[in-house]
């Protein structure tokens, strides 16, 4: 598996030296291909396979300026989520090769067990988190419930749900323009990020992830500039 990947990494990577690329800015040059290739190598490097189905893909590809200037965002972005309380950050690539923001919050710090209520520790999070959000409205987010594989699906599906509509409603409570979400979904127990063999794996399972990622606004200024 580790030589597949070293093979696959390293035919993407002559094949975007290929179209002229610039690593490093968060984007890809050349055609609408460039995208594609960007997904592949995010979930390559940050192996995160959901990392190319975050956001639209736009129809024209993106230049470097632009995907340097978008970059540079969410690196902000990135530094300031780190700062909040049991937010785990990590950086991802979306649907068009940009650099995205994955921040994650363990449903057991938000919510108490097979609930969908948010806990005043969790709102204090949320809030600080708020202020992240808040700081571009060219940002656009997406939020997904999970749940580990105890129960049924007729219960951990709509319990998903719920508990990514509680964490958008307060968002928007602070001050977070509801136009900001772009998806809102509970995906129960269908993408686990660990075992749930064990208690620690199920834990992990339990989660709430919100992903920012530029919006066609912000792309589409992000290309002006790159153009002036």
């Amino acid at each position: 598996m580790r030589k597949m990947k070293f093979l696959t990494l390293a035919l993407c990577v002559a094949l975007v030296t290929g179209c002229t690329t610039k690593q490093g800015t968060g984007t890809l040059l050349g055609t609408g291909a460039g995208a594609v290739l960007g997904g592949v190598l995010g979930q390559i490097i940050g192996k995160d396979s959901k990392s190319t189905a975050i956001g639209a893909a736009i129809g024209g590809a993106v230049g470097a300026g632009a995907g340097a200037i978008i970059g540079k965002k969410m690196d902000k972005v990135a530094a300031a989520a780190a700062q909040v309380e049991n937010a785990k950050v990590e950086e991802i690539t979306d649907a068009n090769g940009l650099k995205a923001v994955k921040v994650t919050f363990d449903s057991g710090i938000l919510f108490a067990t097979n609930k969908a209520d948010l806990n005043n520790v969790s709102k204090n999070s949320l809030k600080n988190f708020a202020s992240v959000v808040k700081e571009d409205n060219q940002i656009q987010v997406d939020v997904q419930g999970h749940t580990d594989s105890t129960g049924s699906d007729e219960i951990n599906n709509p319990l998903s749900m719920r508990r990514a509509q509680s964490v958008v409603n307060y968002l928007v409570e602070c001050g977070v323009p509801y136009s900001q979400f772009a998806k809102v979904e509970g995906l129960g127990s269908t993408q686990p990020v660990a075992s749930n063999e064990t208690a620690e794996g199920r834990q992990q399972n339990r989660r709430v992830e919100v992903y920012m990622y530029a919006s066609q606004a912000m792309i589409d200024s992000a290309n002006q500039q790159a153009a002036n």
